[in-house]
C-alpha cells in the first residue's frame, strides 16, 4: 500500500481511538465531586490512548488521547480549565507507551505488552496529581489546602484507573490484534512504527 494511504489509514485509526477515549470518558465516568466546585472522577478513557500507542505507535496513540480527552474536558464545566494540562499528560502516556512497546520491549516480537501499559499509566499515577497539584495551584491560583485535597484524591483515583485500564488493555489488544493482523493492517503499523515511537 503507498505510504499516503497508509497515512490516512493510520489518522483514520487515530481518530476513531480519539473518539473512544472521547465517549469512554465523557459518558463512562463516575465523577467524584471535590471541594470548590471541583472533581476527580474514575474512568477508562487512558486505556484508549495505551491502546492506540500499542497498536498505532507512541506519537499517534498519545494524540489519540489527547485530542480525545481534551476535548471532553473543554466540553465539561468542571475539567475545563484542566484541558490544557490534560492534553500535556494523555500526549505523555502515548509517547511513554509507545517508546516503552515499540522500542524498548519490540512488541511485535514479544507477547508481553502489560508492561509498556503499567510504564506508561504508572506515569500517569505519579503526574496526574503532582502536575494537577502545581497547575492549579500556581496556575489556576486555588488555595494551598484544595490544590492538597485534590492531588489525595487525584492519586487514589488515578491508581484506580490505572489497574482497570491495564487489564482492559490487555484484553482488547489480545482481541485486537489478530483481527488487525489478518486484515492486514497491523503490517501497515508495523512498518510504519519503524520509522515513529
Amino acid at each position: 500500500m503507498e505510504k499516503r494511504k497508509q497515512t490516512v489509514v493510520k489518522l483514520a485509526q487515530t481518530a476513531l481511538l480519539a473518539a473512544l477515549c472521547f465517549v469512554s470518558f465523557t459518558f463512562l465516568q463516575i465523577k467524584i465531586p471535590m471541594p470548590g466546585g471541583d472533581a476527580t472522577s474514575l474512568h477508562i478513557g487512558n486505556a484508549f490512548c495505551v491502546l492506540g500507542a500499542l497498536l498505532l505507535g507512541g506519537w499517534y496513540g498519545g494524540l489519540a488521547g489527547a485530542i480525545g480527552m481534551t476535548i471532553a474536558d473543554v466540553l465539561d464545566p468542571i475539567y475545563i480549565v484542566g484541558a490544557p494540562k490534560t492534553f500535556v499528560l494523555k500526549l505523555c502516556i502515548g509517547l511513554i507507551v509507545g517508546l516503552v512497546a515499540h522500542r524498548i520491549g519490540k512488541i511485535n516480537e514479544s507477547t508481553d505488552k502489560k508492561y509498556a501499559s503499567v510504564a506508561g499509566l504508572g506515569f500517569n499515577v505519579i503526574a496526574d496529581p503532582l502536575v494537577g497539584y502545581f497547575y492549579k495551584q500556581y496556575i489556576l491560583g486555588q488555595p494551598q489546602q484544595m490544590a492538597e485535597v485534590l492531588a489525595k484524591w487525584s492519586t487514589a483515583t488515578t491508581f484506580v484507573n490505572a489497574v482497570v485500564s491495564t487489564i482492559l488493555v490487555a484484553v482488547l489488544y489480545n482481541a485486537l490484534r489478530p483481527v488487525l493482523l489478518k486484515s492486514g493492517m497491523l503490517q501497515i503499523v508495523r512498518k510504519a512504527e519503524e520509522v515513529k515511537i
